[in-house]
């Protein structure tokens, strides 16, 4: 068969990277067996240059960055674009309109398994700028999904620990008793499950051990790439 080139736009962090790399492509060998691997451009960039747009509120800027190398990913011959990270999903709409192949939506990907299980209440666990900024909230509740974040004090750790921490390659114990507390919280106040929502949560929590039913966007957005490139059609576009 032929199978379709899957456009990853990664580096945000490399930690995650490397994960969609290795899960996109365990899934194309268990999936057609064999010695078959994905076929997959990357473009990797460099995540303390997105950082400091962040950190600086130019969304724009970091939407034209992200434009320019989803449209180099289509020039390469990508036929579906990914950006590997939660938070810059927040522009996702802005790169999809830069390209004419399909962007897959972390957000709408996640919202489909979440409503397929019954799901309507969970707690996201993500960065700051995806925990506050509404975007990502305003997408879930347009699939008839309510999120639920931390606190303020929960807020600040859980974007703490992945900045800190989980994109310069430290996975601490102690993080991991922490994030699983907010857990045992939201439940209490009535979460029904939780999202790892940011793309490097799955370094330090493995959602099938959590107090909740977990749900990682990491893994879902790279099955979504992967159910694409053998075949799929009916892709969540960012717009």
């Amino acid at each position: 068969m032929q199978m379709r080139k899957i456009g990853l736009i990664g580096g945000m962090s490399f930690e995650s990277s490397v994960v969609y790399y290795r899960m996109v492509n365990e899934a194309v060998r268990e999936r057609l067996g064999g010695l078959h691997s994905a076929e997959v451009l990357l473009h990797s960039v460099d995540f303390q240059s997105i950082v400091d747009l962040q950190k600086s509120g130019r969304w724009d800027d970091a939407a034209a960055r992200l434009a320019d190398v989803a449209r180099g990913l289509e020039r390469a011959g990508a036929d579906c674009v990914l950006i590997c990270t939660n938070t810059m999903h927040l522009i996702a709409d802005a790169v999809q309109a830069a390209i004419d192949i399909p962007l897959i939506n972390i957000i709408d990907e996640t919202a489909h398994r979440l409503k397929a299980a019954g799901i309507r209440k969970p707690l996201l666990l993500a960065t700051r700028y995806t925990m506050e900024h509404g975007f990502y909230a305003e997408r879930m509740k347009s699939h008839g999904i309510e999120v639920m974040v931390p606190d303020a004090d929960g807020r600040t750790l859980t974007h703490n620990v992945i900045f800190d921490e989980l994109c310069a390659g430290k996975v601490l114990g102690t993080s991991r008793r922490a994030l699983v507390e907010l857990i045992d919280k939201a439940e209490a106040e009535g979460a029904d499950a939780v999202i790892l929502g940011c793309t490097e949560i799955c370094l330090i929590l493995d959602p099938k051990a959590l107090p909740l039913p977990g749900f990682d966007s990491t893994a879902i957005h790279a099955d979504a790439a992967v159910e694409f490139a053998l075949g799929r059609e009916d892709v969540r576009r960012a717009a």
